[in-house]
C-alpha cells in the first residue's frame, strides 16, 4: 500500500491509545487532525515537539482540530510521558507499525555509526472529510507546531 498523497483520503485505521481507548480515524469525522509521528517518549527532541503542541492546543482547538501523537512505544510508557508532560491529547501506540507503515514514516537512521530501522518526525493535517491536506517529513522541532497551526487556518 503506498502512502496517502495530499488531495486523497485517508484510510481508516484504529490503535490503542492513552486513556485505556482505542482511537480510529472515523471518530474525528467533522473536525480536522494533526497526526504527528515521533521518534521515542521521553527525549529531548520528541519532548520539546510534544510541549510545543500542546502549548498551542487551545488555537489547534478553536480551529475545529484534534491532535494525536504516534510513536512505537508502550502504553504504559506513553501515559507516563502523557503524564508528566500535561499533554491535553492522545498518544497512540503503533508497536506493530501499521499507521506507520500507512505513512511511510518508518526510515533508516544512523546514530553513533549504528544503522536501525525508526520513526522519521513526521506530521500529516487531514481536513475535516478524511483529507491529507499538507504533510511534513524530516521534522525539525522549533516552530514546528506553529507551523501547523498556521497550515490549519488555511484550511
Amino acid at each position: 500500500m503506498s502512502a496517502p498523497s495530499i488531495g486523497k483520503k485517508i484510510p481508516a485505521f484504529s490503535l490503542p491509545a492513552t486513556g485505556g481507548q482505542t482511537i480510529a480515524l472515523k471518530d474525528f469525522k467533522g473536525k480536522n487532525l494533526v497526526l504527528y509521528f515521533y521518534p521515542k517518549d521521553s527525549t529531548p527532541g520528541c519532548t520539546t515537539e510534544g510541549q510545543e503542541f500542546r502549548d498551542l492546543y487551545p488555537q489547534f482547538q478553536q480551529l475545529n482540530t484534534e491532535i494525536l501523537g504516534v510513536s512505537r512505544d508502550s502504553l504504559k510508557a506513553h501515559e507516563n510521558f502523557k503524564t508528566k508532560q500535561a499533554f491535553p491529547f492522545e498518544l497512540l501506540s503503533d508497536q506493530e507499525e501499521t499507521l506507520c507503515a500507512l505513512f511511510d514514516v518508518i526510515k533508516e537512521k544512523k546514530l553513533y555509526g549504528k544503522t536501525y530501522m525508526g520513526i522519521e518526525r513526521s506530521t500529516f493535517l487531514i481536513d475535516t472529510k478524511g483529507v491529507l491536506r499538507q504533510e511534513w517529513r524530516k521534522v525539525k522541532v522549533a516552530g514546528h507546531a506553529a507551523a501547523v497551526l498556521e497550515a490549519v487556518t488555511h484550511l
